[in-house]
């Protein structure tokens, strides 16, 4: 069936609300609109779906959201696992509430119990309450720091990581089966509840998540002495952490805490920032503007579900403030707990640091100087929080820290995906433990580079939206999979890696070996004098992202090699 012959079944069929075929009317003369709504499925992948809200077979509608639940039902059924419910939560983003409230009705249509949170919580939080309610599963609605116009339905599996193979497969292929919308079951609020079927999670549940981060402060004396003296300006960029950032912090007795006003209170229009992404340096104009009114420290930005940290301070030297880019904000954590444990001998023998592939090396060099093991996994947090569960199950390893290169990392078990909340508190506890030896996060870091090197890190993307940008992207990749470089920018390849084809090729020695990692769609280039890159298309965004890291012996020479290295990558394609 083609794009105009779905859109007329959407216009006419019984089952679809007046609300949605008066949206569909409006867009009636628009045929490459029509097009781009119908022309496939919404896909649910493997971290499940992402799109531009609205009325369509590809956009986030609550049709599209409970065909999604259902076939995560129907999976669950199939694993015999439904007595023991599915937690969900949301952001607060357009249409999050109503998509969560639908994904719980289509759970206890099929006589699964839903735990809903009462109003938006962070990402984090879900994985939290999933697992301290023995849940099978897990299901947050947000599209994490995606333009407002995107929203997004991420699962989670009993262990409280996202869904990994095989089950993202499997659950993947029950959402593909369902091919009639009659096939979807709902139910009203009414019946679910009387039912038992459809339970708020209560407050208790906050109580025993602030419980849970607390117990990771290393130093709580430290903060004790020094929270008079840190001054932190944050901002929740309109999302979920304004209240459970801000109450860990005043629960452990910082003080001096200035919320960004303007971008307190959640809104999904975002309105204050094109771009809700703590990445975005233009998303920390307002905070900025306080940080010079308060003199502050540190300035804090947590993206709208809370699970990405952005972080600016203040170079006394020059009086100005600094970005740190996520790798380097990963760093100054790492070696905070890496040290502290060490020094208070809590740092297990077996401990281990997990990483993604594309995450900065300065790790490489800072776990080899604690003598614990580093870990690196595909691009993800997931898979970060899947050797979590493998620790556990074989007993080789004990977590200590894990990081990725996009403003995301986890200190402590309690949740097995990245969490702003718990890293804004282990920030700020190392802030106010270099505050009291004499040093800033940028003396610090400064001090890191001296020791371990200057590495640099830049990320490239380019956006193709719709059919034939995806079609763009796929050319990209296969063009470079067929011209496999012997040098970029300059610099020998010394190995070449296909994920997607499981292939790791030594480039001097000639020998080919796998990966040792699962199947994607991603192609690494090692360089020599310690550079990289490595190209993958967005799994949750119209874009093809180019990585790249160098190391150097000074800024100068790592900041040349940088720009030299990406200019030469862009050429790739």
């Amino acid at each position: 069936m083609n794009a105009r012959k779905i859109y007329k079944f959407w216009l006419t069929d019984s089952y679809f609300d007046e609300q949605t075929k008066e949206e569909l009317r409006s867009i009636a003369g628009d045929e490459k609109e029509i097009e781009e709504r119908f022309y496939r499925d919404l896909e649910f992948g493997t971290g499940g779906l992402r799109g531009i809200i609205g009325a369509g077979t590809n956009r986030m509608n609550i049709y599209t959201v409970r065909k999604a639940t259902q076939g995560l039902a129907n999976f669950i059924m199939k694993e015999k696992a439904q007595e023991k419910g599915v937690a969900i939560a949301y952001d607060s983003r357009n249409m999050s509430p109503e998509f969560a409230k639908e994904a719980a009705l289509c759970l206890a249509a099929n006589g699964i119990r839903a735990y809903i949170f009462p109003s938006l919580r962070p990402t984090p939080m879900l994985s939290f309450a999933l697992r301290e309610l023995g849940c099978t599963a897990g299901i947050v609605v947000t599209a994490s720091h995606n333009p407002p116009e995107y929203n997004g339905y991420k699962v989670y599996w009993e262990d409280g990581a996202q869904i990994t193979s095989p089950k993202d497969k499997e659950i993947i292929g029950e959402v593909n089966a369902i091919t009639d919308y009659a096939q979807v079951r709902t139910t009203s609020r009414r019946e679910a509840e009387k039912a038992g079927l459809y339970q708020v999670i209560g407050e208790e549940m906050d109580d025993k998540y602030m419980e849970a981060l607390k117990k990771l402060v290393l130093h709580p004396e430290i903060i004790k002495k020094e929270a008079e003296n840190l001054r932190i300006v944050y901002t929740p960029l309109h999302g979920t952490g304004n209240l459970p950032v801000r109450r860990v912090l005043r629960e452990l007795g910082f003080a001096n805490v200035y919320v960004v006003k303007e971008q307190e209170l959640p809104d999904g229009n975002f309105p204050t920032v094109s771009y809700p992404n703590p990445e975005d340096k233009d998303a920390f104009a307002l905070a900025l503007k306080l940080a010079k009114e308060v003199d502050a420290d540190i300035v804090l930005a947590t993206d709208p579900d809370a699970d990405r940290l952005g972080v600016y301070a203040k170079d006394t030297a020059t009086g100005e403030y600094e970005s740190f880019t996520g790798n380097m904000s990963g760093m100054l954590i790492l070696e905070y707990q890496l040290a502290r444990r060490k020094a208070l001998g809590t740092l297990p023998e077996n401990g281990a640091v997990v990483t993604t592939i594309v995450s900065g090396k300065m790790a490489r060099e800072i776990t080899q100087a604690y003598q614990v093991e580093l870990i690196e996994t595909l691009t993800g947090f997931k898979y970060i929080g899947e050797q979590i569960k493998f620790f556990e199950q074989n007993q080789e390893h004990e977590y200590v820290f894990g990081y990725e290169e996009s403003y995301g990392c986890l200190v402590g078990t309690h949740a097995r995906d990245k969490d702003a909340v718990v890293a804004v508190m282990a920030l700020c506890e190392a802030a106010a433990y270099w505050k009291s030896q004499g040093m800033t996060l940028c003396d610090k870091m400064q001090e890191l580079f001296e020791t371990y090197g200057y590495y640099q890190e830049n990320l490239c993307t380019v956006t193709l939206k719709g059919q034939n940008g995806a079609r763009q992207i796929a050319e990209m990749m296969e063009n470079i999979r067929a011209h496999v470089p012997k040098s970029v920018g300059g610099l020998k390849v010394v190995q070449f890696r296909d994920y997607r084809e499981d292939v790791k090729l030594d480039m001097v020695r000639g020998e080919k070996t796998g990966t040792g990692l699962p199947k994607s769609n991603v192609l690494y280039f090692e360089l020599e004098k310690g550079a990289w890159c490595c190209v993958r298309p967005s799994g949750t965004e119209p874009k093809i992202k180019f990585y790249i890291g160098v190391k150097g012996e000074s800024k100068e020479e790592a900041e040349d090699r940088l720009q030299n290295l990406t200019e030469a990558v862009k050429r790739l394609v």
